[in-house]
């Protein structure tokens, strides 16, 4: 006996021009954590002990250190542009950008930093593609995160003004001191 196929969303199927960054917001049943990248949507895989862990870590010790006036967003939507909508594992968003409950997303001209914790799924994007749209778009600061042995090891970027690109501040294996854009102090072990 077989099985009949169940009908693949709507959603499955881009239209010819690509989705747009507003179509996050009315696609009904997406999965969590759905990007728009190029106008394509990308799913994320499950997440990780590690990531979990790192992004819990560093939402709450961030949270105690940020600056009055801004906050932190965790896997929230950054709606780069009509066809980029990404997701940064966590963000240092200005106060301001809250525009109630519903808010879905925020826009770069907010954001100090973005931060993305890389996974084995998402290291080509997190590496390459999401750092050069954040700069882009002049979000200033940028971290990238990856495991090693278990710890975190955090990558700090600041975007050269005249080049629009981010250039490498440091990396951090067991302590993230910094005093810019705010001062930082983490105990990464």
């Amino acid at each position: 006996m077989e099985c009949p196929l169940e009908p693949y969303p709507d959603w499955l199927r881009p239209p010819p021009e690509g989705r747009t960054a507003d179509d996050l917001d009315r696609l009904r049943d997406l999965p969590p954590h759905t990007e728009l990248l190029f106008g394509s949507l990308v799913f994320s895989a499950r997440q990780t002990r590690f990531h979990a862990r790192t992004v819990s870590d560093l939402e709450r010790c961030l949270s105690e250190q940020a600056p009055v006036g801004w906050e932190l967003w965790c896997r929230m939507g950054l709606k780069l542009d009509d066809r980029n909508r990404l997701e940064p594992d966590l963000m240092v968003v200005d106060l301001q950008a809250d525009t109630g409950d519903d808010q879905t997303f925020c826009r770069p001209r907010d954001v100090l930093i973005a931060v993305e914790v890389v996974s084995q799924e998402s290291r080509e994007r997190d590496r390459e593609v999401k750092p050069r749209k954040y700069a882009a778009a002049g979000i200033p600061h940028f971290w990238r995160v990856e495991c090693d042995e278990g710890r975190p090891v955090v990558h700090t970027y600041e975007i050269d003004p005249a080049t629009r690109l981010y250039g490498l501040t440091g990396i951090h294996h067991k302590q993230l001191k910094l005093d810019r854009p705010f001062p930082v102090d983490i105990d990464l072990t």
